[in-house]
């Protein structure tokens, strides 16, 4: 038996153990504040775990995050302590360069790493590759339905169904994973995989007419180009997350136990 342990248990959470479960061979933990109300929906045969010592105790070979920036901060350090892998859903989290810097130092003192997976996008091989040619420009554009911006919709006071586009960001990808952590985790993917967080241009656009959670990149250099498009389902429980972001952390956690491995 594989021992993965799950930070949070939202969307991400419960599509990613359902998962696992299905797929057989692994133990499972959720890490879950006290009292959390998502205790009571935890699958049976599947810990819960409320403290840093009961992490421990349960001796996990990977630790993934799936609850927001705040999970990151305040479990992130300590998991990589216990010297297993942390694969990190809230990606935007790493803007923050002091965080980062503290959760690269403590995966080396414990000699593991940090994983970052693909999550909603497409194309981040070639983005790698591309990382060190001449006149290397990276450009993202998000575009996902009003249901996924709902609330950002109200605050600004715009209807909850607008007849036309509304462009709520042109700038970089710091701005973008700091502005909307929740929904642009992957601007901050991309910008860590290629040209940085202030040279990574993004774009975050509310269209009624996406076909789903809608991500562009466009790549050109000295190489070449690319030109991609992804257009994802929601999540069936979270319309901000795209349904294949699970199935993104799915893949890392059996590329993780693999014998072959795909970079």
């Amino acid at each position: 038996m594989r021992s993965v342990a799950i930070i949070g248990y939202g969307a991400i959470g419960r599509e990613l153990a359902a998962a696992l479960a299905a797929r057989g061979g692994y133990e499972l933990a959720v890490v879950l504040r006290p009292g959390s109300p998502s205790a009571g929906r935890v699958e049976p045969g599947c810990a819960a775990i409320h403290d840093r010592a009961a992490l421990a105790s349960f001796r996990p070979e990977i630790v993934v995050e799936a609850a927001g920036a705040e999970a990151v901060r305040e479990w992130g350090p300590a998991a990589l302590a216990l010297g297993v892998p942390l694969l990190l859903s809230s990606v935007g989290a790493l803007h923050d360069d002091s965080l980062r810097a503290a959760l690269l130092a403590a995966a080396e003192a414990a000699g593991t790493r940090l994983y970052l997976p693909s999550g909603a996008l497409a194309g981040l091989d070639y983005v790698r590759a591309a990382r060190g040619a001449g006149e290397l420009r990276v450009r993202y554009e998000s575009r996902k339905p009003p249901a996924a911006w709902a609330d950002e919709l109200r605050r600004l006071g715009h209807p909850d169904q607008p007849p036309e586009t509304i462009t709520l960001l042109n700038g970089n990808a710091r701005e973008a994973a700091a502005r909307y952590p929740a929904n642009l985790n992957v601007a901050a993917t991309l910008a860590l995989a290629g040209t940085g967080f202030e040279a990574t241009e993004v774009s975050v656009v509310v269209d009624p007419q996406a076909r789903g959670n809608t991500h562009g990149i466009s790549v050109t250099s000295e190489l070449g180009t690319l030109d991609l498009a992804v257009a994802n389902r929601p999540s069936p429980d979270n319309p901000k997350t795209s349904w294949i972001v699970s199935r993104s952390l799915l893949s890392a956690i059996e590329q993780h136990f693999s014998t072959v491995q795909f970079l």
